[in-house]
């Protein structure tokens, strides 16, 4: 593990990761499997990152929080459901497209809780300058809409950690390198220029069927959605040679206070699902022109169905977040075997042909270039102040008995104001009373902006029947959100996991 050359300044990374998130099964012969979270982790640690940043288990994200996107309905329904209920809310299955690809599992709503509180508390963290990037492998769902699961997304943690951003930052770039298109993000703020969309991604008879490159936003959001519909086979060459010039003339038009980068690993060679043919360096090297801007960064997972280079590359793109280029050896670790024969970190090309021709994929730049020109400059907000109070504390109990609350609940924070702690007593976190957690009392002086976003159709997923086939889904909008923190959890030196401990 080697410090990587040119780096100018270390920079302050917050990797969250929740160890119950690789207990949850989508269901035999699904493609997605949460326990690709869970090896990329034992990777992390095996290589020793733990020492080259701070690691946190985030809060596990609310109804109320999730309904700052979603609609109540949907998120009640997401809550209530099991597969021991199922048939008794098949009518709801179908209005909320569940069933087949996007299935009732055991845990669905714990694993959207999990996915979405870790994007949350890691756009709150950004905000409250605790950290340069954040990092949140369990995120990065983008196809879930404001009423619809889709495309193996129930909850869509992207939105809900953008509009946390928007709470202090006036402009948000969204990069989305998933070889699917990042219809559920970009259909929310479609209609708004605080968020710029950026999707390169394979266009065509291919799933979800949207981002075409005349998609280009509406009313006050118009050319604030780039598209960049690729073919298939796409090499790291051709890649690089249209993803860092897009990107660049993005910062220049744009110029946002945040950027948050979807890292799809579904676009690697060799993926279940995948149709490009990118290795684990080519698609790396987006994390790492991103990173160059020194941009408060949220890195988010995504689609990725080959688990060894799912984890493999997630990792080697956490080394690069934290500064240090991995070696080129697997580790010993949990998953060993899952590497072999050869037990190597890099992710190669295949020999596979690049329908991506010179001539195409200038074209399509010269058009993504065009339109980035009718941005007309940089877009302005009128700032507002930031809510004074999370919505937890808007939601507390004043005449709540504390006994009464189970020992694993969060206590409001008017009980934890409320505690004495004695000289020399252990602290949950050092930096706790800093702005570790959420403390909007701290900010009732600040400026910031609320933000809201509407919605175009988009087309449902599905691994049978959906996955050629497209039909309507309804619009969407967007509202402000008011994370709260939860525990965060420190990696010591000798640290292979962890323990958390409630307050």
């Amino acid at each position: 593990m080697e410090s990587l050359n040119g780096e100018n300044q270390k920079k302050r990374v917050c990797y969250f990761f929740d160890s119950d998130i690789g207990g949850f099964h989508y269901g035999p012969g699904h493609p997605m499997k949460p326990t690709r979270i869970r090896m990329c982790h034992s990777l992390v640690m095996n290589y020793g990152l733990y020492k080259k940043m701070e690691i946190f288990r985030a809060k596990p994200a609310t109804k109320r929080e999730m309904t700052q996107f979603h609609s109540d309905e949907y998120v009640d329904f997401l809550s209530k459901i099991t597969p021991s209920n199922m048939n008794s809310f098949v009518r709801e299955q179908h209005k909320y497209n569940v069933g087949d690809d996007c299935p009732v599992f055991d845990g669905l709503f714990d694993y959207c809780s999990i996915s979405a509180g870790g994007s949350m508390e890691g756009a709150a963290r950004l905000s409250r300058d605790k950290c340069d990037i954040a990092v949140n492998w369990a995120g990065g769902l983008h196809h879930a809409k404001k009423s619809e699961a889709s495309g193996f997304c129930y909850v869509n943690d992207i939105v809900l950690g953008i509009l946390e951003l928007l709470r202090y930052h006036k402009r948000v770039l969204y990069i989305d390198i998933d070889v699917h298109h990042g219809d559920g993000v970009e259909e929310a703020f479609y209609t708004t220029d605080r968020v710029m969309t950026a999707s390169f991604h394979k266009y065509g008879e291919y799933f979800p069927g949207t981002g075409e490159l005349r998609d280009v936003g509406v009313m006050k959001g118009k050319h604030y959605a780039l598209n960049f519909p690729l073919r298939d086979g796409i090499s790291d060459e051709n890649y690089k040679s249209v993803f860092e010039p897009v990107i660049q003339q993005v910062m220049e038009s744009y110029d946002p206070s945040a950027i948050v980068l979807q890292c799809g690993t579904d676009s690697l060679s060799g993926d279940k699902l995948g149709c490009l043919n990118l290795s684990m360096r080519g698609h790396a090297n987006c994390v790492k022109f991103v990173k160059s801007f020194n941009k408060p960064l949220l890195l988010l997972g995504g689609g990725g169905y080959t688990m060894r280079n799912v984890s493999r590359a997630w990792a080697y793109e956490t080394g690069l977040a934290a500064g240090v280029e991995l070696g080129p050896d697997i580790p010993v670790n949990e998953y060993y075997e899952y590497f072999g024969p050869d037990y190597q970190l890099d992710v190669k090309s295949s020999n596979s042909d690049d329908l991506n021709t010179p001539a195409y994929l200038n074209r399509v730049k010269q058009i993504v270039m065009e339109n980035l020109r009718h941005c007309g400059g940089v877009p302005s907000v009128q700032m507002t102040d930031t809510p004074a109070l999370p919505i937890d504390a808007e939601m507390d109990d004043p005449n709540a008995d504390e006994d009464l609350i189970p020992p694993d609940t969060r206590r409001p924070q008017r009980l934890l104001d409320s505690r004495i702690q004695n000289d020399g007593e252990l602290s949950d976190s050092d930096d706790e009373g800093e702005g570790g957690r959420r403390n909007h009392a701290r900010h009732r002086d600040s400026d910031s902006v609320n933000s809201g976003g509407g919605g175009i159709s988009g087309r449902k997923y599905g691994l049978g029947a959906g996955i050629m086939h497209t039909s309507a889904a309804p619009t969407h909008g967007a509202g402000p959100s008011g994370h709260v923190t939860d525990v965060r959890v420190f990696a010591t030196p000798k640290a292979t996991s962890m323990e958390v401990e409630s307050p």
